[in-house]
């Protein structure tokens, strides 16, 4: 049986999160203690007695969601086997720790830089995202393509839900053309930027440099990444899609399809939420997903 560990990205936080990995695991509390002194701030604090508001912030938001799903994978122990991996977005981090590919502590590092890269990127310029829901993906791409300020298709989440990113005008006007086509909706996200677009040019720029100093290794399966949604084993490839990742799309529908073409039986999300498994359904119906519990 081929099983696919699939991670989250952001959006799945919640406060509370990690709490029972925290209080049931002297391992995972001493890696979550780890994580606190690396950070500088009791992110722990945050995540477990926090507001949404706190948990929110993309410096906050990133290395919460990561560490809940790092800890978690190393708590399965023995019984955590992938045949494969793949993250969405942030999640592309947590997968190549689990995975073997990269350590815990240089994992943290790169998605706390990640994070304050990004943060920073968004303060250059105000910038949104938005979910554009029942149009085929060559349409939205093809509006998007007609506007004249900066928008892209972003996240290809499952067939129908494709999420734009871009400039506000970029992305009001965009959903204004996209409704006009025939879109069930299109709903503006309550996100600090436009990740995955070309406005995230300064945060790739920044993270470059710290992606190319860090070890990455072969890990013990293939990873699917992000950017073309293809299976990789090699750590210079790795690396240079970890780096096209921030300005390029999250292709996570081409993903499950490949990974079901090689084979997938089940798919198990690692993580805070389910976002991920109902992603997969809407790719395949018939598709066997759960959630990691220790």
């Amino acid at each position: 049986m081929k099983t696919a560990y699939i991670f989250p990205g952001q959006g799945a936080q919640f406060v509370g999160m990690g709490q029972d990995l925290y209080n049931q695991n002297e391992a995972s509390k001493a890696l979550f203690e780890k994580a606190n002194e690396i950070l500088g701030f009791r992110i722990t604090d945050i995540m477990f007695n926090g507001t949404d508001e706190d948990l929110k912030q993309t410096k906050v938001t990133q290395p919460a969601i990561f560490l809940q799903s790092v800890i978690l994978a190393k708590a399965l122990g023995d019984s955590f086997q992938p045949s494969m991996v793949a993250g969405h977005s942030l999640g592309e981090f947590s997968a190549l720790v689990a995975a073997g590919a990269l350590s815990f502590e240089d994992g943290l590092k790169l998605v706390a830089q990640r994070a304050n890269a990004m943060q920073k990127a968004c303060e250059v310029e105000p910038s949104t995202m938005a979910a554009i829901l029942g149009l085929d993906d060559e349409t939205v791409e093809r509006i998007c393509a007609e506007v004249a300020d900066v928008v892209v298709a972003a996240n290809y989440n499952c067939p129908g839900q494709l999420v734009i990113s871009g400039s506000i005008a970029g992305v009001d006007k965009a959903c204004a053309l996209l409704t006009e086509a025939g879109a069930k909706r299109a709903l503006k996200l309550n996100v600090g930027g436009a990740f995955h677009s070309p406005l995230m040019e300064p945060a790739k720029l920044e993270l470059q440099a710290a992606i190319e100093a860090t070890n990455i290794q072969a890990p013990v399966c293939p990873i699917y990444q992000n950017i073309d949604a293809k299976a990789y084993t090699d750590p210079a490839a790795i690396k240079a899609n970890l780096i096209a990742q921030l300005t390029g799309a999250v292709r996570w529908t081409q993903t499950v399809q490949n990974m079901l073409a090689d084979g997938a039986d089940a798919f198990v999300e690692v993580g805070p939420g389910n976002v991920l498994q109902g992603l997969v359904k809407k790719v395949d119906r018939q598709a066997q997903t759960s959630s990691a519990a220790i």
